[in-house]
């Protein structure tokens, strides 16, 4: 068996035995040294990661790696408490010694329980990835043609196009996840992402376009209906749009936000503020406001963990748990949180399937998965024909925002000046300022035309890195403060 055959989610439990050595009985023991009386739950997560990348940049690969890691992380949680080890061992003896470890951060030490009876699941209940072979085990000149293929393309489509930088990432992850309420489950989770760079100069002016995608896919994907190409051709487009850029305007003004990617923005300002973590320690904005109005009637939010073949989507999540798509605010309604078990026991709510963590290295906590708003009725372009004078922004690069306040700050990399209800000339430096809590209360007006993002976003939290989706139809925002350059 190659580190990376390709299997199926719904596979036999025996392939989940034979690539990590580890029996029911052999986890049953490990689950086992945690056990005390105060001890409220543990649970073993064991990882295999074959992940790859290659950069080509000036038609050379500048850059590529190759990299396999392997490890199980035992979890011990305790009241609030939650004691963490790790180990790259697979010994009976080291997965003996992590279980004891963090048992004693959590609980203070004392002598090992009984063994747990595990029992496989067999299969999780969603099936979101197919049975594939994994983008890893493809050639590496597969790949690098593909890159010097987007860079060939990239500079024939204009000659202000001076430099395409294309970049190709993979992964490929088996995890097993057994938890002291005796249930055991494995997943196969593949990953593959594409990003186009390119820099358009026009004597001293000099400006950048990026796009690209992915998911949960083979690489075969990016060759249908040839989704290179696009990706390319749209990466030089907005290099170039933003040569003929002018300086944004400031103040505050009626800004239109297109579909898809622009979704960022809700994940940021408001996704954060919903995840069970933040509001059990009562630092979020959205804290004990369930069931009050935190937005505009127009406004419905979903967080959705269950989308085939979506970046953000998972078979389960890192504690075994199904993922859900879990409503967040209906019709402007807070109606929950996004939940791990810590939390959710803690705060007596269910579990959402949103327990997530980087690797075995890390502790798991309360993430997003994909999280969009839900279409409305109105047309987009009558939406935009309704701003006499504004802001219509359609990309967006980096962003921030503070969880406690919900104050955010994000900067558009494709926007245009709305004038006389319609878009016109695109603008640069263009920031988009304000609460988060706040925004959503003066939406407007929402598309028809939801769109998710192409598959590229990865969200930080307290130094941790995971892969999301989000979504956004056209959106109207009235008295939304822009930073610009310009008075």
């Amino acid at each position: 068996m190659s580190l990376t055959e390709p299997v199926h989610p719904v596979v036999p439990d025996r392939f989940f035995e034979s690539r990590f050595g580890l029996t029911p009985d052999r986890v049953g023991q490990t689950l086992g040294g945690t056990l005390r009386a105060a001890v409220d739950y543990a649970d073993l997560f064991v990882e295999h990661t074959v992940r790859e990348s290659i950069a080509l940049e000036e038609g050379i690969v500048k850059k590529a790696s190759r990299a396999v890691e392997q490890g199980a992380g035992v979890r011990v949680l305790a009241g609030e408490k939650t004691g963490y080890a790790h180990t790259d061992d697979l010994s009976t003896k080291a997965l003996r010694a992590a279980a004891e470890a963090a048992r004693a951060i959590a609980e203070g030490g004392g002598a090992r329980g009984a063994s747990v009876a595990v029992t496989p699941i067999g299969r999780p209940r969603h099936d979101l990835y197919p049975a594939v072979e994994p983008a890893v085990d493809r050639p590496i000149a597969d790949k690098v043609r593909l890159l010097e293929e987007i860079d060939r393309l990239a500079r024939a489509i204009d000659p202000r196009v001076t430099k395409v930088v294309a970049s190709f990432s993979a992964e490929h992850k088996v995890v097993l996840v057994a938890g002291s309420d005796g249930r055991m489950v494995g997943d196969v989770q593949p990953l593959v992402r594409l990003t186009v760079q390119v820099i358009a100069r026009d004597g001293e002016n000099r400006q950048v376009g990026t796009y690209g995608g992915g998911g949960r896919y083979p690489f075969e994907w990016f060759l249908e209906e040839r989704r290179w190409e696009r990706f390319t051709r749209e990466a030089v487009r907005i290099a170039l749009v933003n040569l003929d850029a002018v300086d944004a305007p400031a103040g505050e003004m009626t800004v239109v936000l297109g579909p898809g990617w622009p979704g960022i923005l809700l994940h940021e300002a408001v996704g954060h503020g919903l995840e069970g973590d933040f509001n059990r320690k009562k630092l979020s904005a959205f804290s004990g406001r369930i069931g009050e109005r935190v937005a505009s009637d127009l406004v419905t939010v979903v967080d959705d963990g269950t989308l085939p073949g979506r970046r953000g989507s998972l078979n389960v999540d890192d504690e075994g748990v199904p993922t859900s798509r879990t409503v967040l605010i209906e019709k402007g309604i807070l109606k929950g949180y996004l939940q791990d078990r810590l939390n959710a026991r803690l705060m007596g709510m269910a579990l959402t399937g949103n327990g997530r963590r980087e690797s075995y290295r890390h502790v798991v906590m309360p993430r997003m998965t994909n999280t969009f708003m839900l279409a409305g009725t109105d047309d987009p372009a009558d939406i935009l024909r309704s701003v006499g004078r504004g802001l219509y922004a359609v990309n967006f690069g980096g962003g921030q925002v503070d969880i406690t306040n919900g104050k955010f700050v994000f900067s558009a990399s494709e926007a245009y000046l709305i004038e006389d209800g319609r878009p016109t000339r695109p603008v640069k430096g263009a920031t988009l300022i304000g609460n988060g809590p706040d925004v959503l209360t003066r939406v407007s007006a929402v598309g028809h035309d939801l769109m998710l993002d192409e598959g590229v976003g990865t969200c930080g939290k307290d130094g941790q890195s995971v892969p999301v989706g989000v979504g956004l139809p056209t959106i109207r925002i009235d008295g939304l403060t822009v930073g610009g350059t310009k008075g």
